[in-house]
């Protein structure tokens, strides 16, 4: 176990490049674990998902990022060194709504049974797999519908409304089915984020990668291409990078 973290949070710098576009608020998410190596490489990689990120590692510091921060979603260990995850739980739920994703250890099953009993809306056991964890969250994130503020995603003439799920180029509607959609709007939130084939599963598809065929992604990005390309949206573009997964490019 590392050494409990100061009462006060600590802030993540999210300035660096690959990130959601200035235009979309990225989510932002509470971690709060004592595990230093575990949080930094759960800082690391939820960045470069596209989330903006604070933590802290006990109870104490915890208390502080809620008061510090209008966060998004909290992930929450049961296991702290000044006090239970399940005390603090119960004080986040009782006096507001946030989200919350606890993180248990295998053996820890009753407490994962009742965080959930007490409000929680998802778990996840250690150790786990960061790709899962963020597509976890952005699950959460879309059943909470707090995942983004915009509700019009414009790129060049694109324009994606996901209030009315309605797409026009330069004012001219474009007719695509549920999934595609799903998926442009996925990539227009985030310009020039690359998002993986796993990543697209589960935020479009909304399953584990490994229920689907990353064929499907293929598929689906192909279709959509074309339909964009026969709508005249060039040179907006969506990009495969080969061996990570794909891109819109302005």
């Amino acid at each position: 176990m590392a050494t409990p973290s100061p009462a006060h949070p600590r802030q993540v710098d999210n300035d660096s490049p690959g990130q959601l576009s200035a235009r979309t608020r990225r989510p932002l998410i509470g971690v709060v674990d004592d595990e230093s190596d575990l949080v930094a490489m759960t800082v690391d990689y939820l960045i470069r998902d596209g989330f903006a990120v604070v933590t802290a590692g006990d109870v104490r510091g915890a208390a502080a990022l809620l008061r510090a921060h209008p966060l998004d979603l909290l992930v929450l260990d049961l296991m702290l060194p000044d006090g239970s995850g399940l005390d603090l739980l119960r004080g986040v739920i009782a006096g507001r709504h946030l989200p919350v994703v606890i993180l248990t250890g295998r053996a820890e099953e009753h407490e994962r049974v009742l965080g959930l009993e007490l409000g929680a809306d998802d778990y996840v056991v250690k150790p786990f797999s960061l790709p899962e964890l963020g597509a976890r969250l952005r699950a959460v994130l879309r059943r909470a519908g707090t995942a983004s503020n915009e509700t019009v995603h414009r790129v060049g003439a694109l324009a994606v409304d996901t209030r009315s799920r309605q797409v026009s180029i330069d004012g001219q509607a474009v007719a695509l089915t549920a999934l595609e959609f799903d998926l442009l709007a996925t990539f227009a939130a985030a310009p020039r984020q690359v998002f993986t084939a796993g990543q697209l599963l589960a935020d479009v598809w909304g399953s584990a990668a490994e229920r689907r065929e990353r064929s499907a992604v293929a598929e689906h990005v192909y279709r959509l291409r074309r339909k964009l390309t026969q709508a005249g949206v060039a040179p907006l573009r969506i990009v495969t990078v080969r061996g990570v997964g794909y891109r819109l490019d302005p």
